[in-house]
């Protein structure tokens, strides 16, 4: 079902990736399910093309409440399955992405961060181009422009295919091929690997970490050598409670959501505040 939807190459609707109500899954996918039904109707009638679409699209072009609730039932189970067990590993690596465009946008402003997106994505003032497979215009016509890091975007970067919707640049993101296999999956020793975190430095470098920092940002800020902080940015990312990414020439540490959740308990914001250092524990 999803696959006829979204087929591994060319178009896929728009209303299947809402720019609105995005903030978790439940949100996103409620707003997919309360698409017009003249949306559902373009949609699909630009996926279809030429062909004549499955009996269950042309129900669902029509809005049809049983095929709209069995499209909601194929999503959440296809998420549950293949999407949530490794939500906090592509999370992190987002969160990577955002430090670095963050960094980015400080140190040389909106132009700056534009340049340096992706390396199909090049700024000429006040044109943007992406090197994609496909030739057109958008004009922006004072509407701005939302830029969403993707985890699943591949090669270049995409934009919807209408283009009266509000103009949005989806950018692959880069991470390590093997993230959701092996970085933030449940380890047996995480017990052990947390209780090795709990320490005076090591919940300083958690709260450096902000907005994302370099291994040298860390250990100047701390006033410890690179060498500790490489080994304290070393286990906390072992612990699941940082990523690390590199841009560029450098490597950027960020938080990952378990490891916002420890720091929120490290400033009293939580129930989980860790108590404060005595003599002997780990620097």
């Amino acid at each position: 079902m999803l696959l006829r939807l979204a087929p591994p190459r060319g178009y896929s609707p728009d209303f299947l990736t809402p720019v609105t109500g995005s903030e978790t899954f439940e949100t996103g996918l409620d707003a997919m399910l309360s698409t017009p039904k003249a949306r559902l109707r373009k949609d699909i009638e630009m996926l279809a093309g030429a062909h004549r679409p499955h009996l269950w699209m042309r129900d669902l072009a029509a809005g049809s409440a049983p095929a709209v609730r069995g499209l909601g039932v194929a999503v959440r189970s296809y998420y549950e399955h293949a999407v949530g067990p490794y939500w906090s590993g592509i999370r992190a690596a987002v969160d990577v992405d955002r430090a670095a465009r963050t960094r980015a946008w400080v140190e040389g402003g909106t132009e700056n961060a534009l340049r340096t997106l992706h390396p199909s994505v090049r700024w000429e003032h006040p044109v943007l181009s992406v090197s994609t497979a496909a030739e057109r215009d958008i004009h922006l016509a004072g509407r701005g422009l939302l830029i969403i890091p993707s985890y699943f975007c591949v090669r270049a970067p995409i934009t919807l295919a209408d283009a009266d919707l509000p103009p949005v640049l989806l950018y692959p993101i880069v991470h390590e091929p093997a993230g959701l296999d092996r970085s933030f999956e449940v380890r047996s020793d995480s017990g052990r690997q947390l209780t090795a975190l709990l320490g005076r430095t090591r919940a300083a470098v958690l709260r450096v970490l902000g907005t994302g920092a370099t291994t040298s940002e860390i250990a100047n800020r701390l006033a410890i050598s690179p060498a500790s902080a490489s080994e304290h940015a070393t286990v906390l990312r072992n612990a699941g409670l940082i990523a690390s990414g590199r841009e560029r020439n450098t490597v950027i540490h960020a938080l990952t959501p378990l490891g916002q959740t420890l720091l929120d308990g490290c400033t009293g914001q939580g129930p989980a505040a860790i108590q404060p250092a005595t003599a002997g524990d780990p620097v």
